[in-house]
């Protein structure tokens, strides 16, 4: 039997037969917050039911892949800046999440990072996406200023890929049962 449960950060977590086993429109909800894009949970609702997590993640892959930029967009703005708690659009799920993945901003790195961020933010109309687990602040910075030297078609590419990584990251910390 399927099991619906608060997780250690108090995040809805399920099993993938409670999922696939959702309406559309409630199923595409849960997924939401692993991406931000409701065009992508829509998309990977109505491609259930699937037989594995991982079935479901490499779906997730081709989603996101076969959207347009004004989705990407979406996705993007559902992240708060690196370094801060807010975000344009986002559900308590993402940010919670995104609280955790940047658990390595260290408060003297918090006033570089928003300097950068702004940089990058004038540069590129979007804020800076890159997948934070694992990395420190220092690293982060880093990784900003030289995607500042990017075009911006490459840089949407990236920043599309590195959202791609935290989705992917998302999808199994929401399917861990």
């Amino acid at each position: 039997m399927s099991v619906v449960r608060k997780g250690k950060a108090g995040l809805l977590q399920m099993t993938l037969a409670k999922w696939n086993a959702m309406s559309a429109s409630e199923a595409a909800e849960a997924a939401l917050p692993c991406s931000g894009s409701r065009a992508w949970a829509r998309g990977l609702a109505e491609r259930r039911p699937y037989a594995t997590v991982e079935d479901l993640a490499k779906a997730a892959d081709e989603v996101w892949r076969g959207l347009g930029e004004a989705d990407w967009q979406e996705a993007f703005d559902s992240h708060p800046r690196i370094g801060q708690t807010k975000a344009k659009a986002a559900t308590a799920e993402s940010l919670a999440w995104s609280a955790g993945e940047q658990a390595q901003v260290e408060d003297a790195a918090k006033a570089a990072l928003a300097e950068a961020n702004a940089e990058y933010e004038a540069r590129f109309g979007r804020i800076f996406i890159v997948c934070a687990t694992g990395k420190t602040a220092a690293e982060m910075l880093g990784i900003l200023r030289d995607r500042m030297k990017n075009g911006n078609a490459t840089e949407l590419r990236e920043a599309a890929e590195q959202q791609r990584q935290i989705t992917q990251l998302r999808i199994r910390k929401w399917m861990r049962a």
